[in-house]
């Protein structure tokens, strides 16, 4: 039922988005869905809940892993680019965004819960790295703010202005290779290994 009303609310937005139809893909009777959700406003909120939780289900699989700063960071820069670069992703972002004036609570809960989740993974990587003199980064949340928007910029935000209609020539794993060696030329520490493994290998 939540993923047929996804899908409406995608396509129509909020406000052209009938309850009827949804209930009519979803295979079930309007006043069915109307028990669960006595409203279309309730019926969103639960929509992008559950669109929330799928998304925190995949950051979790967006964790840095052991081993050298350049290994960690490059891991979590794949996995991340990945996953802001999903269509879907992008989607639901762009209809949060679309009906924040209407939504304004729920809105910022959306994008704050994703940015907590994924980056607190990222600045605990810093912490630690930090302490093995491997990065020398006074502000850990600042650090990982940077390095996510250098993954964003390219796979997240120029296609969701550009409505996908400008492709970025680099690979993902070079864009992620890009940010994890500037992030490294400014935060490198005394540790830091320069003959890092090859990931490819």
């Amino acid at each position: 039922m939540l993923l047929e009303a996804r899908r409406h609310f995608m396509a129509h937005g909020y406000a052209s988005t009938r309850v009827e139809p949804i209930a009519r893909d979803a295979g079930i009777s309007t006043a069915t869905l109307y028990t669960f959700f006595p409203s279309k406003a309730e019926l969103f909120h639960a929509v992008i809940d559950d669109a929330s939780n799928e998304f925190a289900r995949q950051m979790d699989h967006v964790r840095a892993v052991d081993g050298p700063a350049r290994c960690q960071l490059t891991r979590f820069a794949e996995a991340y680019t990945a996953f802001m670069s999903d269509p879907l992703v992008r989607s639901v972002f762009r209809l949060v965004m679309a009906e924040r004036p209407r939504f304004q609570t729920m809105a910022t809960h959306f994008f704050e819960r994703g940015k907590a989740r994924i980056g607190a993974t990222l600045v605990d990587a810093i912490v630690a790295l930090n302490a093995k003199g491997e990065l020398a980064c006074d502000k850990p949340a600042w650090a990982a703010g940077q390095l996510m928007g250098m993954l964003e910029h390219p796979v997240f935000f120029v296609p969701l202005v550009t409505g996908d209609a400008v492709q970025v020539r680099r690979s993902h794993a070079q864009i992620a290779a890009d940010a994890v060696e500037t992030f490294l030329a400014r935060y490198g520490g005394p540790n830091l290994d320069p003959a890092a493994p090859d990931l490819e290998g």
